[in-house]
């Protein structure tokens, strides 16, 4: 596709998508072509780039989140009915920034919100996993934010969970209990 792509060609392409088919529109079921015109980004802080320059509206970035696919092919786009777009994703696409614990019909289970407001549970559909760096031995945690998308466990967070986690003497393990499951925080040697 060779015609220009400017933000609101797509903010009106998404809102005409949200108002058919709900809160989060149906990009599993578009395939488009790919539009190679547009360099977008997501840095590994959260933040959103179009053309290179920061996007600096909150709504906006969201609005772009509600469209965001990852691929087998292991690249993230942006899809609408007419145009995919490539993403760049230093990390993953979301940033988990802060994280609230709480008693429901007496289980224990942690919230988590991520940069651009989405509140996510930790439970079997939203697991966390950690992966640790071969070359640095420093750990990344993930949360499952939606199907496929993730979200980095800000270091702040990361070390709040480290807090409020439990030790596991024989494994020498840090585990958090969120709706009747144990997520591992990682081994402590």
């Amino acid at each position: 596709m060779n015609k220009d792509i400017n933000t609101a060609s797509l903010f009106k392409q998404i809102l005409d998508a949200q108002k058919k088919d709900g809160e989060f529109p149906p990009v599993d079921d578009w395939n488009p072509p790919l539009c190679e015109n547009v360099n977008m980004k997501i840095s590994r802080d959260g933040k959103w780039f179009f053309m290179n320059s920061l996007i600096g509206r909150e709504k906006m970035v969201k609005l772009f989140s509600t469209v965001l696919r990852f691929d087998n092919d292991g690249c993230y786009y942006l899809v609408t009915p007419v145009e995919k777009i490539k993403i760049e994703v230093e990390d993953k696409p979301f940033l988990i920034t802060t994280f609230n614990k709480e008693n429901l019909d007496g289980k224990i289970t942690y919230f988590f919100q991520t940069n651009i407001g989405d509140i996510v549970p930790l439970n079997s559909s939203h697991p966390m996993r950690i992966e640790i760096n071969s070359k640095n031995q420093e750990p990344s945690p993930y949360l499952m934010v939606r199907k496929n998308l993730e979200g980095l466990i800000s270091r702040n967070v990361y070390y709040q969970l480290i807090e409020e986690a439990e030790l596991d003497e024989n494994l020498q393990e840090l585990f958090i209990y969120s709706s009747d499951s144990k997520y591992s925080l990682g081994k402590i040697n």
